[in-house]
Formats: C-alpha cells, structure tokens, sequence
C-alpha cells in the first residue's frame, strides 16, 4: 500500500518526467551568444542576439557568421585580420533581417602589410573583400581600417538592405600610392539597396554597382578615389532603377561614372537619376558615360543598351580640375532623351560627347 506521501510523490515524479524537455533548438533561440574568437562563431544560426567582442582572426583563418532570421548583432569591441593567405571574404555575414549595430567599433584589415601599388593586378596575395554581406537587413555605425583591397561587397537576396553611417578609411594607401583597388563598396546581384550617410577615403571606386535594381546611394561622401560608378557592366549585368543624390566627391579621379564593357552582350543600364550631388577635383572626367571600357573613349560596344540616364531634381553642381574634361559621352548603343536639365559643369576642359541615338536635353557642361 502507497502511504498518502508516497503517493503524492509518485504523482509529482510522473507529471516532470512527462513534461517534454525543450529542444536544443528551443533552447540556443532564447540564447544571447558571444563571438570571442573564430571558433565561438562556428554554429550561430539558432541565437536570436549575438555580440562580438574585440578578438584577432589568425593568419589562415576566415570567420563566418550565420544568425537566425531576425537576430541582433552588436560590437563590444575591434576585430583585426593577421596578415593571411587566406582566400576572401575574411568575414562573411550570411544573414536575414538583422539588425547589426557596430556601436562605431572596427574592422581592422592591416591592409598597410600587403599595399605595393598593384592591388589586385599582381604582387603581393592581397584577400578580398575584407566583409562580404549576403541575405539582408540594417547594417550601420561601424568602421573598415584599411582593408588589403576591396573593403565592402553586398550581395542581396530576399529582402531590402540598408548600410548606413558606415566609414571606409584607407587614406594611409595615398601614402606613395601603394593602395589600389581598394573600392569602398562593391554591389554585385543585388536588389532593394539603400546606402547612405558613409564616408570613402580610398584608391578607387567609392561605390561600385556591378549589377543590380532598385539602388539607393545618398548623402555620402567620397574622398580620393574613383569616384562613384555604375559597373564595370559585363554580359548579362544590368543596374536599373538606380538613384545617386545629395553626395558630395572630392578630389577624385572621376565624379561620376557609368562604365560598360565594350565586349559586353545582353546588358542594360536604365533608369539612372543623378539629385544633388556635389563634385569637386574631378581629375579626368567630371561626368564619364562609357560603352568603351576598360578604356574611357574608344571604339564602344553596341551588345548592351543605355537608357533614361538623368540628371534632374535638385542641381548637380560638377567641378573637374587641372586637364579634366568636363563631361564624355561614349555611346554605341544609347537610347531615348536623356534630361539633364540639372547639371551644371563649373570647370574642366571642353566635353565629349557621342550620343548614338540618344538626345540629351538641358544642362550646363
């Protein structure tokens, strides 16, 4: 016979064996996981909010870091790249709907250890990019020092992106021109992209759209590169619906740039709206739209197509200096009236212009 206690206590040890225990996955989703170190970000895709902390990465090693859909990422500090052979990206953020705040933290690239003037065109193994963002979400307040070539790739799939308040500094490449292709952003088969309210201090393109639609680049500011640019456009790429407004570049080799490969087939640039923009010291275009590259004036390419390439709303005041020239234009295959109503030239050599069948309307250049 049970005795009255004994019988509550059997009760008691069924009820609890017969709760089911919470799953792992239960479990790591309610969890707040730290990255401290290239291992501790090894399995990251059950946490919910992650920090990372200020850590080295070790010559030889990447870090990845996969969060579950809807995840905080915060920085509690720094983290630096050894000196590597490793192959690019050095880190890689696979993502959706997160929300990443720096908290004005760095990325460290100690690009310095591997510039030789030759960026990516030979020399010394540089890796690159130093980030690459794949997924989506909201990307803001951190810094990239002197990434060894590209800084910054973004590649979009399934949902809108916004970086912002982002600083790329690789002014220390000026130093006897030992950066080269250090782009500051790189976009390449992306869509619904907004990037606003960053600073490029760097060798080469401020941004460069190799393909995509529906891109936002605002109220940023480029300083010693290449300027902002649309491509380089190869066979099948394309960028469509693209808005570049209220930016201001200074002392670039170009302002503001469209490039398409002349070898290029079944491409398109469409739909580009030139607002507000600010150029100062362009060096050997205030304004190039090519179909001739990798040169800026050639023989162009007719395989791809431009169209509707404006430039309206709020002036676009464009300063070139020294030998630059104002404006080219080198098209072998551009269509429709271009309004450029809102361009203004201020100085910089006379322009050059072939048009196609394109018509341009308005402006001062």
């Amino acid at each position: 016979m049970f005795s009255s206690a004994s019988l509550k206590l059997w009760i008691c040890t069924a009820l609890v064996l017969a709760s089911p225990a919470p799953t792992p996955v239960q479990m790591a989703e309610r969890a707040t996981c730290t990255v401290s170190s290239v291992a501790s970000a090894g399995d990251l895709s059950g946490c919910t909010d992650i920090v990372i902390t200020a850590f080295t990465v070790p010559s030889g090693s990447t870090l990845e870091i996969t969060a579950a859909t809807g995840a905080t990422i915060v920085m509690k500090g720094n983290v630096e790249f050894a000196k590597t052979d490793a192959e690019g990206p050095l880190m890689h953020f696979d993502t959706k709907n997160v929300n990443f705040n720096g908290n004005g933290y760095s990325f460290i690239g100690n690009g310095e250890l591997y510039w030789d003037t030759q960026g990516g065109n030979g020399g010394v193994y540089k890796p690159g990019p130093l980030l690459k963002f794949d997924g989506y979400g909201t990307f803001a307040n951190f810094n990239v020092k002197n990434s060894p070539v590209q800084a910054i790739s973004i590649g979009v799939r399934d949902g809108q992106s916004h970086f912002k308040n982002i600083t790329v500094d690789n002014s220390d490449g000026d130093k006897d021109k030992l950066g080269h292709n250090t782009d500051g952003f790189d976009l390449g088969s992306v869509h619904d992209v907004v990037i606003q309210d960053s600073k490029v201090y760097n060798q080469d393109d401020c941004v460069a759209i190799g393909k995509g639609s529906n891109i936002v680049f605002k109220n940023n500011y480029c300083s010693g590169g290449h300027g902002i640019s649309i491509g380089s456009i190869s066979t099948n790429g394309y960028a469509r619906n693209v808005t570049i407004s209220d930016n201001t570049v200074v002392n670039n080799k170009y302002g503001l740039r469209i490039k398409v490969k002349k070898s290029a087939t079944n491409a398109d640039v469409t739909d580009v709206t030139y607002s507000g923009n600010t150029v100062t010291g362009a060096s050997k275009y205030g304004v190039l739209i090519t179909q001739s590259y990798d040169e800026d004036f050639g023989t162009p390419g007719t395989g791809s197509q431009l169209s509707g390439i404006n430039f309206s709303g709020t002036m676009n005041t464009i300063a070139a200096t020294g030998d630059g020239l104002k404006v080219g234009v080198d098209c072998g295959n551009c269509t429709g009236t271009w309004d450029w109503s809102a361009l203004t030239v201020t100085s910089g050599k006379t322009s050059q212009l072939v048009l196609d069948n394109a018509k341009i309307t308005g402006g001062s250049y």
